[in-house]
């Protein structure tokens, strides 16, 4: 495999080991975020975008409450709807770590400046489309770059890179919205990364993880993992329905595949063609709509399918 693509994948899946200094503890002065609050003084609106141009895509994802495909950036959150693209005119946080949910979403990152606001967000919550946030777990403490949740929210997930008493190092979950954390014992997990973790919609117990040797699968909240591909790289993951939508790197192609977990049957999904060097960094499924699917690429190219693959439309081309 040639290097230029070693050295982008190992560190997208490989931030764990990389990444120390956005994740350190705000100091005890910062004052505490309300449980939920109005984020800024400006008007918040959601106004169809003049233009377009993204250097960081942080997640995508299908909010239940709404009808649009959502990209979080380094600038906010962007919609796409109806061929058009829509912005917040506020609240234009540094998202990261976002997951779509049935009311809204959770993330992680870092608040727009001027907002008073804690930094790092810890985990939060919104359910009126990032026009307020509501604190979840860790306000001013932690910034998750992976994070995952169920589509119905019943369970949530975080990979701790620092290592804490509250937070050992490794993936954690909460069953009760972020009250308690456990952490999963990962049994029978032997690759030497951790990488993106996608939750089943309704079954917040069961979990699949990308990594670069492979997939591994778990039906008891991350404490028994099972790897159920061969060892080849995969940089992306999620589920539809029972069933794995993921992308992998083999042989120099990028490539995107179906996977049934019980069974192993593979099938692969054409996509147009990327360079070996732009591989597909997320990917995300419409819970609402098992046809209707999306992913991201490394330069911030990003495509949407409404029939399964069969046909894809170009949205974004390196973040314009």
């Amino acid at each position: 495999m040639k290097i230029q693509i070693k050295l982008v994948l190992a560190i997208m899946v490989g931030l764990l080991l990389i990444i120390t200094g956005c994740t350190n503890k705000e100091s005890e002065q910062n004052q505490t975020m309300p449980e939920k609050q109005e984020i800024s003084k400006a008007k918040f609106e959601i106004v169809e975008a003049n233009s377009i141009k993204l250097k960081n895509i942080r997640g995508i994802g299908y909010p239940g409450n709404d009808n649009a495909l959502y990209l979080a950036s380094n600038d906010g959150l962007k919609m796409y709807k109806d061929t058009k693209w829509y912005e917040t005119t506020t609240n234009r946080h540094d998202y990261i770590g976002f997951q779509a949910m049935e009311t809204g979403f959770i993330a992680s990152g870092h608040p727009q400046k001027g907002i008073d606001l804690k930094d790092p967000f810890g985990l939060v919550l919104s359910s009126d489309k990032g026009e307020t946030l509501q604190k979840l777990a860790f306000n001013g403490q932690y910034n998750f770059h992976f994070t995952a949740a169920s589509f119905s929210g019943k369970a949530l997930y975080v990979i701790s890179e620092q290592g804490e008493d509250e937070l050992p190092l490794g993936v954690n979950y909460s069953l009760d919205n972020g009250e308690t954390w456990k952490k999963s014992e990962f049994k029978e997990f032997d690759s030497d990364s951790l990488g993106m973790i996608a939750v089943h919609s309704t079954k917040g117990e069961t979990i699949a993880m990308s990594t670069r040797s492979g997939i591994y699968y778990s039906s008891d909240n991350g404490n028994t993992m099972k790897r159920i591909t061969d060892p080849f790289m995969v940089t992306a993951l999620t589920f539809s329905g029972d069933s794995l939508l993921f992308s992998s790197v083999e042989n120099d192609k990028i490539l995107l595949k179906t996977l049934n977990p019980s069974t192993g049957e593979q099938l692969n999904i054409n996509i147009p063609f990327l360079d070996y060097d732009n591989p597909i960094t997320y990917l995300t499924v419409n819970p609402k709509n098992n046809n209707q699917i999306a992913f991201t690429t490394y330069k911030n190219d990003v495509y949407e399918s409404m029939d399964s693959g069969k046909n894809w439309n170009g949205l974004l081309k390196d973040g314009k």
